[in-house]
């Protein structure tokens, strides 16, 4: 399946507010503040981002956080 790169940027959104929120520290980026970090990734560095490798896909990845 095809993502878009910002269909990967809300998935990894989504997960950086599921860890903050379970596991919060005063140093964790706000949801702008990673939003802004995201912005400029390419779509290599996206995929990165995600930590999926062909044990857990990319598909496997974007079906549990979006």
């Amino acid at each position: 399946m095809t993502h878009t790169d910002d269909a990967i940027r809300l998935a990894l959104l989504h997960e950086h507010q599921h860890l903050c929120h379970d596991d919060f520290d005063s140093n964790d980026m706000n949801d702008a503040q990673y939003r802004a970090f995201l912005a400029p990734l390419s779509r290599a560095e996206l995929i990165a981002e995600t930590d999926t490798d062909d044990t857990y896909t990319l598909d496997e990845y974007m079906s549990h956080w979006l």
